[in-house]
């Protein structure tokens, strides 16, 4: 684009004239530059644990003294046998039967004596259930640094 300026002055003896006039473009002249960049990524894991822990056959424990079993047989007579399903897991128990466990007597009447029996039998020992959520965040944070 071009102008043409001209101005007339009366009184004047003189007259002043311009030169034409050219418009320039503008462009940008960038020495350095830095940019920042933040990514945040957040995940949430839930996590369920659930455990069953079984005794699928029996203990029994006989201690003491001054005891002796009644006809020599310290092992039970008879034993039962259980099956089970549970969440679709089937389990096959053998248990004693307690009617037919091994007695005991004293051996020396009006001495001291001590005598112990456990008896634990098939079936579940433990359940355990954990039920977990964890939060995880993840921050990055980038910079760049540029120079010409």
């Amino acid at each position: 684009m071009q102008r043409l300026f001209l101005a007339l002055f009366v009184g004047f003896d003189f007259l002043v004239t311009a030169a034409p006039v050219a418009a320039v473009p503008v462009v940008p002249n960038f020495q350095q530059g830095v940019l920042n960049s933040t990514t945040t990524t957040k995940t949430k894991v839930t996590e369920i644990i659930n455990s069953y822990e079984y005794r699928t056959g029996y203990e029994l424990s006989v201690s003491g003294t001054n005891i002796a079993p009644v006809g020599g047989d310290i092992a039970p007579r008879a034993l039962t046998t259980t099956t089970n399903t549970l969440n679709g897991i089937s389990s096959r128990w053998v248990g004693l039967d307690a009617a037919s466990r091994p007695t005991w007597n004293i051996v020396n009447e009006g001495a001291s004596f001590q005598f112990v029996e456990t008896l634990q039998g098939p079936g579940l020992v433990n359940h355990t259930l954990i039920n977990r959520d964890t939060d995880i965040e993840s921050i990055t944070e980038t910079t760049s640094t540029f120079t010409q």
